[in-house]
């Protein structure tokens, strides 16, 4: 059984990020043992038939050397700002290049909105129930002795964070938990399985277009693609529209009471309210896909 001990100052230093390096290498694992990942079905499709051709398959065969990637410095690190601190090997960082455009950045837009919709749902919980509660709905693997995190996942012997804290990081291709430690200072960063990964490859239409009559279609959809948090960047390149229009249409939405939005650095997500979110279940339900968020070759 592994451990990890955590004092005042690590559970103050608690914070949530997103790893695109991670997920272009758990999403490569996927790949070469799909039988883990029968819940990916659909986008592995479409990912094997793009290892199936040679030129990609020598390009990315240096992932399979890859055993561990650092842990994420940034909330909302781009993969660029990953690889920079990624150990140095030959065509290691060509390699992961290679499969994220290819595997990876096509989805990147659907597979961050589940992951930010995850944090949101644990930033609500860490308000209302504390941070106890947060680690135990992580996994049912984590459980506490003390001051003690314990798990099969953790390191053994115990690792102290000593202050540092640590980064939670919801992953969609994870089986289970995993512990990543960087070298030299820093937060080690605890990975762990995503919820609501089931709805990750889901195409749902609505009903019927009652919802679109009355606001619009393009407002309409933007306003089911925020049932996730997401920036004007992401729903632009979702929907096809021109980030100006996007604006344009959130302001009329947010002026409704049907979207809110918030800021995170340079971001400003916006997500459905409360009355939104009773519309689009009455409608039906999101409505998946976009122009830059594709759906994988044989989603049903």
């Amino acid at each position: 059984m592994g451990a990890v001990r955590f004092g005042v100052d690590d559970i103050v230093n608690v914070r949530f990020a997103i790893s695109p390096l991670w997920e272009t290498l758990a999403s490569y694992r996927a790949v070469l043992d799909p039988g883990l990942h029968v819940i990916h079905l659909p986008w592995l499709r479409s990912a094997l038939t793009l290892l199936r051709d040679a030129d990609l398959a020598e390009r990315t065969a240096p992932l399979k050397s890859l055993v561990r990637t650092p842990p994420p410095r940034c909330p909302l690190a781009e993969i660029e700002e990953e690889l920079a601190l990624l150990a140095p090997a030959p065509g290691l960082a060509d390699a992961v290049r290679a499969w994220w455009a290819a595997g990876v950045q096509p989805y990147w837009p659907r597979i961050r909105a589940v992951l930010e919709a995850d944090i949101a749902y644990r930033a609500r919980q860490l308000a209302e129930d504390g941070i106890r509660e947060v680690f135990a709905g992580l996994n049912p693997a984590l459980t506490w002795s003390g001051d003690t995190l314990l798990s099969p996942h953790l390191p053994d012997p115990a690792a102290c964070l000593d202050g540092a804290g640590i980064t939670l990081v919801p992953t969609a291709f994870a089986v289970g938990c995993r512990f990543l430690t960087g070298d030299g200072p820093g937060q080690p960063a605890l990975l762990y399985p995503t919820r609501a990964v089931g709805t990750l490859w889901e195409r749902r239409e609505p009903a019927d277009d009652g919802l679109a009559r009355l606001l619009g279609r393009s407002r309409a959809r933007l306003l089911a693609l925020t049932s996730s948090p997401a920036t004007t960047t992401q729903l632009a390149a979702r929907t096809g529209l021109s980030p100006g229009a996007v604006s344009q249409h959130l302001a009329v939405l947010r002026a409704a009471g049907l979207v809110t939005s918030h800021r995170y650095r340079r971001e400003v997500n916006y997500v459905a309210s409360d009355l939104a979110v009773a519309l689009l279940e009455r409608g039906g339900g999101p409505v998946r896909g976009g122009q830059a968020d594709r759906e994988p070759t044989g989603t049903a």
